[in-house]
Parts: C-alpha cells; structure tokens; sequence
C-alpha cells in the first residue's frame, strides 16, 4: 500500500492542476483529480503554487478549509465507488446523488460519513466500520 506524505499529496494536486492548464495529456488518475478541481475554482490559487503549498502546512488552521484534504476526499470516494469497495459504497452514494440531482453534492454529503468512520476509528483505535460509513451515506439518500 503507498502511503504518500502530506507534501506528495499537495504535489501530486498542485501538478495536475499545472498539467491541466497547459492541455497536457492526463493519466486516467489525473484526470479524475482535475474533474474534481474544476469543480473548485475557490482553490485554483492554492493548488497554483506548489511552494506555496507546500509551505502553507506549516501554518494549516483547524478553522481553516484544506483544500488537498477536500480534493483527497474526492478521490477517495470516487475510487470507493469505482470498486464498491466497502460493499455498498457505490449503491449508497448513486442513490444520494439521484436524490440531489448532484454527484458533487452527493459526495460532500458522504464526506461528512467518511470523516466521521475515520475520526471515531482513530479514537477507538480500531479498524474504520465501513458498515457505518455506508449506512450514514444510505441515511443521507433516504432523508426526507
């Protein structure tokens, strides 16, 4: 498994963003990450600058939006969907995004499930429920 740093990871999104802009050709990866990012002009300037970027980890505030976090998410639940892997995933958030008329949408409602199952597996010290996970997504499909 790679486990890149929080800097490949601020590279990784800066690069894409400067692939994209200049139309060069994309691998498939790049271009689901430059779809995401499109759908972000609020942080075109951020990822504009990878010095900039890379220096900003510094001084990240919790009250503070991290966009490669954000766009992390994203990816993350794009690929979860692409593998149904936890089983379901894909199910839950096709049904959330036909509820909201968005995938956009759809995903920033999974985003809260997904922080939430990582944030109480890092307090539990356990394995993330990704049973959990999916019915909070299934909860947010089905709200009136």
């Amino acid at each position: 498994m790679i486990q890149p740093s929080q800097a490949d990871v601020r590279r990784f999104f800066c690069g894409v963003y400067a692939k994209a802009r200049t139309t060069a050709p994309l691998e498939p990866m790049e271009m689901l990450v430059s779809q995401w990012i499109d759908e972000h002009p609020e942080y075109h300037v951020e990822l504009a600058d990878v010095d900039v970027a890379l220096a900003s980890m510094q001084t990240a505030s919790p009250s503070q939006q991290n966009p490669f976090l954000h766009l992390s998410m994203h990816l993350s639940i794009s690929e979860q969907c692409s593998i149904d892997q936890p089983r379901g995933i894909r199910q839950a958030v096709e049904l959330l995004t036909h509820r909201l008329n968005s995938l956009h949408d759809a995903h920033h409602q999974a985003m809260e499930c997904l922080g939430r199952m990582v944030h109480e597996s890092q307090l539990s010290g356990r394995m993330p429920d990704g049973e959990a996970y999916i019915a909070c997504v299934q909860r947010h499909a089905t709200k009136d």
